[in-house]
């Protein structure tokens, strides 16, 4: 406990004098940190938050590296793109929050669930404060915990005020741990000062969890004895309760016990302290004479995916003829096969197969570990599939519709999308997306909302149009070890049909496909305006077209896009999305950049309407880009 508090004192020292940009205290918190990670074992992992310092000194983690990170030096964790405790390292299995604090509860579920698949006997550790406990994030990963029995501890670090609001104003209940109940699973009060109180309960409880696993909720009663961080101060906390509180200062009253105890000596006591601050400096030298950051933007955008060298695997020549539900199915069983890692998980989509059954008969092929229903619950979910990742699995989500996601949306673009970039931690994460219009189901069964993920750097989007290209992409996007976001037609499902190949085959993210050519102009697309595209042409053979189907939006092959518009000298885009802000307007504007000089014409944007998707055909086709599109082509081939 000495270590992070003689730590603090000197970051705060540091902050004063602007040598690091901000800090988080836990003095007076040490106990629970020291405590909870010394009675796990090294090889188990935990997931602390900004007050947990004691966490990576009682892994040993190196200062120099530690200061490195604070100070935003290379030698530190993140390569100086985040600060404090926002990362992790797997050298040390320590996985660290990100400011949205509720996510890596249900990424601790995700580890879990990969420990108990692979029979490890481990436990997770999982901290977050009780300002945390009334996020969504919180409840959801309880409830999956219980639900899935897997062997998590649930810290929850109640210090008296999330930021400035006291307890009395983010809950009623008396106890947090007696949410536990509601979840069917144990809870206990520990007195979270109290480092052998802490230590032995949660020993024991580890213990206990590893011989048979199940999740509990630990609330530890402390207090915060600084601001939420040093530029908040702590006007707001009544003089008394500091006073109460600093009484029961948890390094001071140990070493008051080991000293009655005669354990611990005066002589013994300056000598650890000494040792401690020798070894401060020594490593604050070392962070100092660090060179500074030279930014270089090649290294930059190379480190926002992991590596990932494609494998082109060429099928037979046999074939079947497909539906593009049948290709996704018979790709995923086919991929499901050949990793023994991967594991689905989704709603309804065990015994009952998916509302689309899609994943009928896999829990007969696989059985339930590796095909799992959830809860309604998209946010863990996609949380849990980071940890399996996390803990070297993969995972596949299925949304039940993509209009679902806005659920999950915060942990796929905050925690997929930036994790290989801030800590060199991929994210092994394929979220199917079953989307679009054209099938009368609303406002919210009908969306197709590539855009939200195409703007985010990290995620990969793909879009197939045919069975083929579904079951190619499909295995490619399972094998990639970062996030992609997987749109699949629903319209299509069932009404596009298309000789495929039998055995497992992978196609390339990121390039298109030529599906007609022509010199008088570039037909942009992908997902079902592609067919739209293709039946207008069908009704006029005097229109000689290059139709290009994107297939793969994030990657973008732009030089496919290039080469065509340069031969036709006009393009238009057609997409089923809404004008404003969707891909279009991005390939539009590229277009323009780069191939200028060989337009005859401006570049044509058709897109659905600037209104939530209606629900009843007249109005479902009115808002479609679909019956705009020829008239805008004849438009532009007559300019």
């Amino acid at each position: 406990m000495l270590k992070p508090r003689l730590i603090e004192e000197k970051m705060l020292i540091l902050l004063r004098q602007g040598k690091i940009s901000k800090w988080f205290s836990g003095i007076g918190q040490e106990a629970i940190s020291i405590g909870v990670t010394l009675a796990m074992n090294d090889d188990e992992y935990v997931l602390p938050m900004h007050r947990n310092l004691g966490v990576f000194t009682s892994r040993n983690i190196p200062l120099h590296r530690l200061f490195s990170q604070w100070q935003g030096k290379a030698n530190g964790f993140t390569k100086g793109r985040d600060r404090s405790f926002h990362f992790g390292t797997q050298d040390y299995n320590i996985v660290g929050m990100i400011s949205h604090l509720g996510p890596q509860l249900g990424v601790a579920d995700g580890i879990a669930l990969a420990s108990l698949l692979k029979n490890k006997k481990q436990v997770t550790a999982v901290f977050t404060g009780e300002g945390g406990t009334s996020e969504g994030d919180f409840h959801e990963a309880l409830n999956v915990a219980s639900v899935w029995q897997l062997p998590v501890l649930f810290c929850v670090e109640n210090n008296g005020y999330g930021l400035s609001t006291p307890t009395n104003e983010q809950y009623r209940c008396k106890d947090i741990a007696d949410r536990g109940k509601g979840y069917g699973m144990e809870a206990f009060v520990i007195d979270g000062n109290n480092v052998v109180e802490v230590y032995s309960k949660v020993k024991k409880l580890a213990e206990s969890i590893r011989k048979r696993p199940r999740p509990i909720l630990l609330e530890f009663k402390t207090f915060r004895m600084r601001g939420h961080e040093e530029a908040s101060g702590t006007k707001y906390v009544p003089k008394e309760l500091m006073e109460e509180w600093a009484k029961k200062d948890p390094l001071e009253n140990f070493q008051a016990f080991l000293k009655d105890e005669k354990i611990l000596t005066e002589k013994q006591e300056v000598a650890i302290k000494e040792g401690i601050v020798h070894e401060i400096n020594e490593n604050l030298k070392l962070a100092f004479d660090e060179d500074p950051i030279v930014p270089n933007e090649t290294i930059e955008l190379n480190d926002v995916y992991k590596d990932f060298e494609y494998q082109s695997i060429t099928p037979s020549e046999n074939t079947e003829e497909l539906r593009l539900i049948d290709a996704i199915s018979v790709g995923l069983k086919q991929s499901m096969e050949r990793h023994k890692d991967l594991v689905i998980m989704g709603q309804d989509i065990a015994e009952y197969g998916g509302v689309f059954k899609i994943t009928e008969g896999f829990v007969k092929a696989f059985g339930k570990d590796r095909v799992r229903n959830t809860p309604i619950c998209e946010s863990a979910i996609v949380e849990a599939a980071m940890g399996l990742s996390i803990a070297g699995m993969k995972a596949v989500v299925e949304m039940q519709f993509a209009d679902f996601v806005t659920s999950g949306f915060n942990p796929v673009v905050n925690y997929l999308a930036k994790s290989h970039y801030r800590w060199s931690q991929n994210a092994d994460v394929v979220v199917r997306m079953p989307c679009g219009a054209g099938v009368a189901a609303g406002p919210f069964h009908s969306q197709t909302n590539e855009a939200w993920f195409t703007k985010t750097p990290g995620l990969k989007v793909v879009y197939p149009a045919f069975p083929y290209d579904a079951k190619g992409l499909l295995a490619s996007a399972i094998n990639d070890p970062n996030p992609v976001l997987f749109f699949e037609h629903k319209a299509l499902y069932r009404s596009i049909r298309q000789e495929v190949p039998t055995d497992y085959f992978t196609l390339p993210l990121g390039k298109a496909s030529i599906l007609r050519e022509g010199n008088q102009v570039t037909i942009i697309s992908y997902g079902a305006a592609v067919h739209w595209a293709l039946e207008t042409l069908d009704a006029n053979n005097d229109i000689h077209a290059d139709v290009i189907d994107l297939r793969t939006l994030q990657p973008l092959d732009t030089e496919t896009i290039y080469s065509s518009v340069e031969k036709t000298g006009k393009a238009i885009i057609l997409q089923e999305d809404s004008m404003f802000g969707g891909i279009a307007s991005d390939i539009s504007a590229l277009i323009m950049e780069n191939c200028f000089e060989q337009l005859d014409a401006p570049v044509k944007r058709v897109a659905s309407m600037d209104t939530p998707i209606p629900f009843i055909n007249q109005l479902e086709d009115q808002y479609l880009a679909k019956g705009k599109f020829e008239a805008v082509l004849k438009e532009l081939l007559a300019y």
